[in-house]
């Protein structure tokens, strides 16, 4: 931890900047206090405070205000901000649109916003008519109207946002993307992806009972089964895909020289959180009368302009370990990170798997490389300190941010457009052109490229 803490410093007020994009060259940071990025955050739960924490061990960054309307919350991102040494912020929550008054104060030049779902496209909306350069958790909307807002309201106010997605920063995600920059698949032909996680002892939480063993959601629950699965009982969608879209869109270059055009979706029955309930709870208990409308498994397929096919898995309601099924291939070979293994024809063995693991050292990326053992203890093995890093650069820099509006738009549409392919029995669902025709000419993010 005092590594991080030590290099953070040290780098950061000479203003170094880890450059994601052609575009990122880092100049002289004038806003704020000494020249320090003033942050709002906004939603300090479980993963605004870790996002707190992470942004209070950087000397470039002061936190200004905080917003939730949990008090216990308030309490403990204000000690923890006033134990690192930073000034008590001002506090934001007496309902639930005290955010705009955040969004209204002169000392936030920038805002992260860490909510439940239904408020990230509102507040990333509101926080760029503030002109405040935003940063939404994953996903960054929930219909197509929303996605299109995230979109207008970039062109119209020519403020950035950027969605926090951490796994495009995951170290063999990285090491991947290198090797497709570096064409050892060959041409891009296929690629699979999803989230594959179990969430029932999440989606049950009544912060009392120990975790896996309560039944109880909505008022009744604790953390994320207070608002995430009231979603699994109104919607059959896949309404998590960026986890495993957002890397996958960067390989492809989705946006930037391809886009994506039309995409089917099925879902599976939905007995996985009925059965829960009656595991931990009991035939009797009254969540077991709770009709559950998301599928189990949600598998979608989309199609994008350059002939690629993307296999997309939401399965988060029945038990298995975690993966989000990556699978890159191409012309020449493939990586399948379920068996952690890679084959690339002409090197491998014909009709044998090579083990990953040397080819992901041998491409590992150049952020890694230099900055690994300071990102290590950031969370969620150390993609949460690169995907800060380049937020907070990007904002200083006022600069369109790798993962830009018009991806967290096109990410995000996975979710309404699954929910009506799913509606419709697998009716394909024709993508909007989010950028208007910009995609053909915009060139690729150059995510191998550094800058000091």
């Amino acid at each position: 931890m005092n590594s991080r803490r030590n290099f953070i410093k040290k780098t950061s007020v000479v203003g170094a900047g880890i450059a994601m994009t052609p575009a990122f060259t880092y100049g002289i940071f004038e806003k704020g206090q000494n020249n320090k990025l003033n942050i709002g955050v906004i939603g300090v739960g479980g993963r605004g405070t870790g996002h707190l924490v992470n942004l209070l061990m950087r000397k470039d960054v002061n936190i200004t205000a905080i917003c939730d309307i949990d008090p216990n919350r308030i309490a403990i991102a204000k000690e923890k901000i006033v134990k690192a040494g930073g000034k008590p912020p001002k506090t934001f929550g007496s309902n639930t649109y005290d955010y705009r008054n955040l969004l209204e104060s002169s000392d936030v030049d920038a805002v992260v916003i860490a909510t439940p779902w239904l408020w990230h496209t509102r507040m990333t909306v509101d926080a760029m008519k503030a002109g405040k350069y935003a940063g939404v958790e994953v996903s960054a909307a929930n219909t197509m109207e929303e996605c299109w807002d995230l979109v207008n309201t970039h062109e119209a106010t020519g403020t950035h946002m950027m969605i926090l997605e951490n796994v495009n920063y995951r170290r063999d995600v990285l090491a991947v993307l290198n090797m497709v920059k570096q064409n050892v698949f060959g041409e891009l032909v296929h690629f699979r992806c999803g989230y594959q996680h179990d969430l029932r002892g999440i989606k049950f939480n009544d912060g009392k009972t120990p975790p896996g063993k309560g039944a109880e959601f909505g008022e009744k629950g604790y953390s994320e089964a207070k608002w995430r699965t009231a979603h699994s009982v109104k919607r059959n969608a896949d309404v998590y895909p960026t986890h495993g879209l957002g890397p996958i869109a960067a390989m492809a270059n989705i946006n930037r020289g391809n886009r994506f055009v039309s995409m089917t979706s099925h879902a599976s029955k939905a007995i996985g959180l009925h059965n829960y309930v009656v595991g931990v709870g009991g035939e009797n208990h009254s969540n077991a009368n709770v009709k559950f409308k998301q599928g189990d498994v949600i598998t979608s397929t989309i199609e994008t302009a350059m002939g690629e096919t993307i296999i997309i898995t939401h399965d988060c309601n029945l038990p298995r370990p975690y993966s989000l099924g990556f699978r890159v291939q191409g012309a020449n070979g493939l990586w399948e990170v379920d068996g952690n293994r890679i084959f690339i024809e002409g090197k491998s063995e014909p009709h044998k798997w090579d083990v990953a693991d040397e080819w992901l050292k041998k491409y590992d990326h150049p952020l890694w490389k230099k900055y690994g053992e300071y990102a290590m203890d950031a969370g969620h093995g150390g993609m949460d300190f690169f995907v800060l890093n380049s937020f907070v650069e990007s904002a200083k820099a006022n600069i369109a941010p790798p993962m830009d509006a018009y991806d967290a738009a096109a990410w995000s549409s996975v979710t309404p457009w699954s929910e009506a392919s799913i509606a419709n029995n697998g009716e394909p669902q024709d993508f909007p052109d989010f950028t208007r025709g910009l995609w053909i000419n915009r060139k690729p993010y150059n995510w191998m490229k550094e800058t000091y």
